[in-house]
């Protein structure tokens, strides 16, 4: 069964040198434990931008402002026979204020761009850490 596409946003936040990245829930539906850039699904009311601005503030506790797409990627998941496919633009963003929350997360951390490598992404989030590792040459 294939499921309809899902629009979903990341933030790629900037602060000092350092991009936040969260690890998903130990509960999450897909790939539990998984770190990823912190982000979620696009309502129908809501541009990309808001959507981005809300989720952040809703799973982190934390406002950002966001500078620019940095990359649209499509990604399917599979999970008990079910598709789920989804289409992510990652947004380039800077942390506007306030002090993190894992709310919706179960542990987050500000890491340099050459440490990437040390942690899982999630499947849907690797074109961004490429493309990321890729700028950073």
């Amino acid at each position: 069964m294939i499921s309809k596409e899902n629009i979903v946003t990341a933030a790629i936040i900037r602060k000092d040198d350092k991009i936040l990245i969260a690890q998903r829930n130990n509960d999450s539906y897909l790939e539990p434990n998984k770190w990823e850039f912190p982000g979620g699904k696009v309502e129908d009311d809501e541009t990309y931008e808001d959507c981005l601005i809300r989720e952040i503030q809703e799973e982190l506790d934390i406002r950002i402002t966001i500078d620019s797409l940095f990359l649209k990627t499509h990604h399917t998941y599979e999970k008990n026979g079910r598709q789920i496919s989804i289409t992510l633009f990652a947004y380039l963003s800077d942390l506007k204020e306030g002090k993190i929350s894992h709310i919706d997360c179960q542990d987050s951390r500000w890491i340099e761009i050459d440490e990437i490598s040390y942690y899982e992404f999630a499947e849907a989030d690797i074109p961004i850490v490429k493309k990321l590792m890729d700028v950073h040459r």
